[in-house]
């Protein structure tokens, strides 16, 4: 039986989650310090996948290494055969009707409860299993597991309570019209990345706040804190069933969600290949479908930073540093493309780059002196040193860095190549590393070189302009209209906050519907429109057939 709704209520006022700062000596460092050492006292976890509520152990399992220390793994988890995945998805869909119909400010309290259980009772764990696990320093894990997924929950729930608000704004006399917002006919498949464990939480959490029951593939470098996020739903009140834990090889299970007649969406983080071939392989299966899958998906980027003669020097060098570094470079929105003016790049840009890039500590996230950590794995350990062989053998100069270290963690140091080809492999082609490619452009041609930025690669993620000239930033506005979903002026191109900057680009970027704003969720309802009439007609026909 449905509970009813005594009351038309309003969710709490929601703010952005304010951020610690770990400097030496703080409560928060030692708090994290203690969370990590006990973390790594009682390492390697055991991490089941989670279907209807219980744990299952498959006896097939894959082990989550440690980046910084690859001889160690953070955990072991077991993979999801066929016959889970069939289960998790009989079982979503078994919940479905209980969920979607339970009142919103009882769904809108579960995530309010899950923020707070983020930022609380679990914000060390989940940083100290983000920092061990995907290989970031102190602050990254803090923006993203602390700040962003408490932000993606709370914002969340003020997005949703907008949403249904919207109605039509006009009734003819003796009859009311409403909109209610279903969730999807079926079950939404979520498959999410290793660099964002806010996205972890995200993906399969934003369809499920407005109704929506989840099958959740995590990636296999996030596995535990991913486990994680999702005891922490289970905490807050998200009952069993609606969000599915299911980890395993990415082909099989998604082949087999996306190939169930009640698939009903795709909320997708990750690489631009796997994207369109998950789209390609959804079309060859519509015929099976009851309606049309919703795809929404986040790929990858090919960021630029473009510096105009009038830039400030100081600034766009060192956003250039953050925007390119921070995290490894493993971030979607992470600077890759470098485009300065010549009077810049000689009077004190490439000098006080060099300088300060020399200055990167690179080592493992533990060590709070490091700004660097590992890359995730062997797989991109390896792409990123080929592309910077690749580079070498195109002609591009390595001004700094361009060397690693895999005999312990998989570090890589940060590095800049200088190319006179501006349509050479490091510019065209994500690297998702710690490696910016710059291109050097005569002051007059500014104009020529926004047109440059434009076509040169399939992506259109993010981008940053640098110029004190108001006129110079909005002539590069315009001409790189389509080229970015989120442009930052005088600012890196990375750091998108949830409620500030809706995230997401277009082209080969993805589907641009805009994490951390209204937007997304409008892709997980089917909305209806509702016609009431209080008083019936007599008679069928109008004035218009009298004679």
């Amino acid at each position: 039986m449905t509970t009813p709704q005594l009351g038309s209520f309003k969710a709490p006022a929601v703010e952005n989650e304010p951020m610690r700062t770990y400097p030496p000596g703080s409560t928060e460092r030692k708090a994290l310090e203690a969370a990590i050492a006990q973390m790594e006292k009682e390492l390697p976890f055991e991490v089941p996948c989670i279907v209807n509520g219980k744990p299952i152990k498959t006896g097939k399992t894959e082990k989550q290494p440690i980046p910084s220390d690859h001889a160690r793994n953070l955990c072991t988890y077991h993979e999801a055969d066929q016959a889970t995945v069939a289960l998790a998805i009989d079982g979503a869909l078994a919940a479905k009707a209980a969920w979607e119909s339970m009142p919103w400010n009882d769904r809108a309290a579960i995530f309010l409860k899950a923020a707070d259980l983020v930022s609380g009772k679990y914000r060390y764990k989940l940083i100290a299993a983000t920092m061990l696990g995907q290989g970031k320093n102190a602050w990254q894990a803090e923006i993203d597991a602390a700040a962003e997924l408490s932000d993606f929950l709370r914002f969340g729930v003020k997005y949703v309570e907008e949403l249904y608000a919207q109605q039509p704004p006009r009734n003819a006399a003796g009859a009311w019209n409403r909109v209610e917002y279903r969730g999807l006919e079926g079950f939404v498949l979520a498959v999410s990345p290793f660099n964002f464990t806010a996205i972890g939480g995200n993906l399969p959490g934003a369809p499920a706040i407005v109704g929506n029951v989840v099958v959740w593939k995590p990636s296999p470098a996030a596995t535990y804190s991913n486990y994680i996020v999702h005891q922490i739903f289970t905490e807050a009140g998200v009952p069993p069933g609606v969000i599915q834990f299911v980890p395993g090889p990415p082909p099989e299970v998604v082949a087999q969600a996306i190939a169930h007649p009640a698939f009903a969406a795709l909320h997708f983080t990750g690489s631009t290949h796997v994207f369109k071939q998950l789209w390609k392989d959804i079309a060859a299966n519509m015929d099976k479908y009851k309606g049309y899958p919703r795809i929404v998906g986040e790929t990858g980027g090919k960021n630029f930073h473009v510096v105009h003669a009038s830039a400030e020097v100081r600034n766009a060098v060192l956003q250039s540093i953050r925007g390119a570094f921070e995290y490894q470079g493993q971030k979607c929105s992470a600077l890759s493309r470098l485009y300065v003016s010549s009077s810049v790049w000689k009077g004190g840009f490439k000098d006080q780059l060099l300088e300060e890039i020399a200055k990167i500590q690179v080592g493992a996230p533990q060590d709070f002196g490091n700004f660097m950590g590992p890359v995730i794995g062997r797989p991109a350990y390896d792409k990123i040193i080929g592309y910077i062989a690749k580079a070498k053998e195109s002609g591009g100069e390595i001004l700094i860095g361009g060397t690693g270290d895999d005999s312990k963690g998989y570090f890589i140091q940060p590095t800049v190549i200088l190319t006179k080809d501006p349509h050479s492999v490091t510019m065209v082609e994500e690297i998702f590393g710690p490696v910016i490619t710059a291109y050097v452009f005569e002051d007059e041609d500014y104009e020529k070189t926004l047109e440059l930025i434009d076509k040169t690669t399939q992506y259109a993620l993010t981008g940053a302009i640098f110029s004190s000239s108001r006129a110079a930033l909005l002539t590069a506005t315009n001409k790189l209209r389509n080229a970015a979903g989120n442009v930052y002026y005088n600012e890196k191109c990375t750091g998108a906050v949830v409620g500030q900057q809706p995230f997401g680009g277009a082209r080969g970027s993805g589907t641009n519907d805009k994490a951390g704003s209204i937007s997304i969720y409008y892709r997980f309802v089917s909305a209806r429109s509702i016609k009431e009439s209080f008083v019936g007609i007599e008679e069928f026909g109008y004035p218009s057939n009298l004679v």
